[in-house]
């Protein structure tokens, strides 16, 4: 991988020293005079979406040209989407720019949408097309002026959706802007580029100054071997990161065929490998459209490693908020980090539960391999692993998330089982099918205390308790079946079943004795 990365890095420096960038430093003057007497002329094409696949069903949108309005549909009263691509390898619009522009139009109807053509600039090597991104924000803050100097078109209807390097193109539109006092309503980054912009300060990458209200969505931030597609670092008011932020689900295939991909396709194999977790932002936010009944729920915490352990889901004081489209529009005064599980296809919607379970007097060490199913009043879920990151001993409370395809509504019942070591298993199955009085000793147990479980969506948490006098014990290779405990008064659970039972380990047995 190491040197993988060194030729990626010396073909990024050599296209820079043998291509020359094209990129103007300078911001264009902002005044709308000045625009006028200097007849700014564009590098990228305004297309106005209709209802095609293709790029030649748009219309051209030129500026200065105000029939051009007319032409194409414009409705100055209807909110304003423009969709920006990214870096372009093949010079060819991409699939998911249509699929996008026709699931605003489907799904918001009374809309007008654009798409940002800069292929011209976009089609060049990497770091020449980054730089150019300062151009083409260029173009779009001097069409964005234009239409509200002449068309009176509020820019607070205005929403960018920039994909990878068009990203930052909507950030540097954004500050073009506010450079007059103008101030975009909205800029959502589809998991904004990382090369040539990670670490730099919020002036040269998008940043939640570039708007009203910024959101964005990370989903291949995959620094550890070396390689930054997408910005890792936090870019807006709400910064989304789907199952890490790293990989996605249904995306690991394509990672580890990199090195085929390299060798027989060269740079373009590079592009096709990494595009199923790149692009993945901008199907969660297409997603977000189609599926309006399956918004997903996003939830603050520190990291992913946090989030996994079901730590982080509350919704108080804004602590979550809802991916796509339809965000909760609050600006913080400090990005907020969340993090969320998803599905690997469409709809890519899963529900979150946080377990915690006390266990306790375990004497000895245990490494249990414990599956739980979750009964509700819409329905019931498969057996699923319970991962726990340390070993049973003592009295401890383990916390984890869980997450389901389906809604299941209110839980009711709860049933544990322990898998046991498989080693442990068949030696205490051989044991007792052979050795008669093996069946009534008792082998090693687990005592459960108080359990626990809330639903991130609902926000409703539930405690259960054992669905017979047995106990709270539960033997290897045994299901225990809790369910909801029973309410004798408001802020009070009836505890008829809550008697703490200590390990009853027949140690006598395990240590062959007699």
């Amino acid at each position: 991988m190491k040197t993988l990365i060194k030729i990626v890095l010396c073909f990024l420096m050599i296209s820079q020293l043998t291509d020359g960038a094209t990129f103007q430093g300078n911001r264009a003057d902002t005044e709308p005079e000045a625009r006028m007497k200097m007849r700014y002329e564009p590098k990228s094409v305004f297309r106005v979406y209709t209802d095609g696949e293709y790029t030649e069903d748009t219309c051209a949108l030129e500026l200065f040209q105000p029939h051009t309005l007319d032409a194409c549909g414009f409705n100055s009263s209807l909110p304003l989407a423009i969709i920006i691509h990214g870096w372009s390898v093949d010079g060819m619009m991409e699939k998911w720019i249509s699929r996008l522009a026709s699931a605003l139009k489907s799904s918001e109807g009374n809309i007008n949408v654009l798409i940002a053509d800069w292929l011209t600039l976009a089609h060049q090597h990497y770091p020449i097309a980054a730089q150019n991104t300062r151009i083409v924000g260029q173009d779009i803050a001097h069409l964005l002026s234009w239409l509200e100097d002449f068309k009176q078109f509020p820019l607070g209807k205005v929403h960018l959706i920039g994909y990878s390097l068009g990203a930052h193109i909507s950030g540097f539109a954004g500050s073009n802007l506010a450079m007059s006092g103008r101030t975009l309503g909205r800029i959502t980054g589809l998991d904004p580029a990382g090369p040539m912009f990670e670490g730099m300060s919020h002036t040269d990458r998008l940043s939640p100054e570039d708007a009203k209200f910024v959101d964005a969505i990370h989903t291949f931030t995959l620094q550890r071997m070396g390689l930054s597609v997408g910005i890792k670092q936090p870019v807006a008011h709400f910064d989304f990161y789907p199952n890490g932020g790293s990989f996605q689900p249904g995306c690991q295939l394509h990672m580890q065929n990199i090195y085929a991909h390299l060798a027989q396709h060269g740079i373009m194999g590079f592009e096709q490998t990494v595009k199923c977790a790149h692009e993945r932002a901008v199907h969660l936010f297409i997603d977000s459209l189609l599926n309006k009944d399956k918004q997903i729920m996003a939830y603050k915490c520190s990291d992913n490693t946090a989030f996994d352990k079901g730590n982080c889901l509350d919704c108080r004081k804004n602590r979550c908020n809802t991916l796509g489209y339809d965000i909760k529009k609050v600006r913080t005064g400090k990005s907020k980090r969340l993090f969320l599980k998803t599905r690997s296809h469409m709809p890519y919607k899963l529900f979150h539960y946080q377990f915690r379970i006390q266990f306790i007097n375990q004497i000895d060490k245990i490494d249990p391999t414990l599956t739980v199913s979750l009964s509700g009043t819409l329905g019931e879920s498969e057996n699923l692993p319970i991962t726990l990151v340390e070993e049973i001993s003592g009295n401890k409370t383990f916390t984890f998330l869980i997450t389901l395809d389906t809604d299941i509504g209110d839980l009711m019942i709860m049933r544990f089982t322990w898998e046991g070591n498989p080693v442990w298993a068949n030696m205490w199955n051989t044991v007792k099918t052979i050795i008669p009085w093996g069946k009534k000793s008792k082998g090693p147990q687990l005592t459960f205390g108080k359990i626990t479980v809330k639903s991130g969506e609902s926000q409703r948490k539930t405690t259960f308790c054992p669905q017979t006098d047995e106990g709270m014990s539960i033997e290897m290779l045994q299901e225990k079946v809790f369910v909801r405990c029973e309410k004798q008064k408001p802020g009070g659970i009836k505890h008829t079943h809550l008697r703490h039972f200590h390990i009853q380990s027949d140690l006598s047995f395990w240590m062959g004795d007699s």
